[in-house]
């Protein structure tokens, strides 16, 4: 059995690879987990050695199949019980990314498929991202970083990543602000030279910095089947 450790290591790896942008490497690594760099390269390189990663001639790291079968496992648990402790217990964004972290290790398969079914089956996390092993919600669509939007653009909250998941300064604002996935946002301002973009959300206006809205997904609702862009709409009313 994989220890707790290796658990954490594996989850963070496929928490940035289903961030996109940027390879995972050891330093990317560090500062996702908050960890100084020698202790991750010192581990990245044990834990190839039993065969749960690989590491390129870049130094990116990949998961193997082994790797990768754990990791979703812990995202999975993690992505329920965040789902549990905000749809049931009432917890916020940030308070239920915490304490996931902490019970995702401690429940068995057995309690984890209870979970599932108590919960409908959700096919994603409160903040969007997709849970493994559930049918999606959304047909295959493209999304762009909410940095990446112009001025006048309606889209849609798709999910605030695993990186943004991370920040968790970042989560109290979005939760306090009612940004959530589904919801319908008009960007007004794009300010390069401060760093900053604006944008409405069910007529609240909110201001956020460009390097977190790139860690916040949209999609154009109008580009999906007719049925899904009608329940994206409701929910942005």
């Amino acid at each position: 059995m994989e220890t707790p450790a290796v658990q954490d290591y594996l989850a963070a790896i496929y928490d940035l690879q289903s961030s996109g942008g940027k390879p995972v490497i050891g330093a990317r690594l560090a500062r996702h987990m908050k960890l100084a760099p020698p202790t991750v390269t010192e581990a990245l390189r044990r834990m190839q050695r039993e065969g749960y990663v690989k590491l390129t001639p870049k130094h990116e790291v990949r998961l193997t199949s082994r790797g990768r079968s754990i990791a979703e496992t812990m995202a999975r648990r993690h992505r329920l019980i965040e789902r549990w402790l905000t749809d049931v217990l009432g917890l916020d964004w940030a308070g239920a990314h915490d304490e996931a972290h902490r019970l995702e290790h401690a429940i068995s398969p057995v309690v984890e498929e209870k979970l599932a079914t108590l919960l409908g089956m959700p096919s994603t996390c409160p903040h969007g991202n997709p849970i493994p092993g559930m049918a999606p919600a959304l047909p295959p669509h493209e999304h762009v970083s909410l940095a990446e939007a112009t001025v006048g653009q309606t889209l849609a909250i798709d999910r605030i990543t695993e990186e943004g998941e991370a920040d968790r300064q970042l989560l109290k604002f979005l939760w306090d602000n009612r940004v959530r996935p589904g919801m319908g946002v008009t960007v007004t301002e794009v300010a390069p030279y401060a760093g900053t973009l604006s944008f409405r959300i069910g007529g609240h206006p909110v201001t956020i910095g460009l390097v977190a809205a790139a860690k916040i997904w949209v999609y154009d609702p109008a580009r999906l089947p007719a049925a899904r862009s009608a329940r994206a709409g409701a929910r942005s009313s």
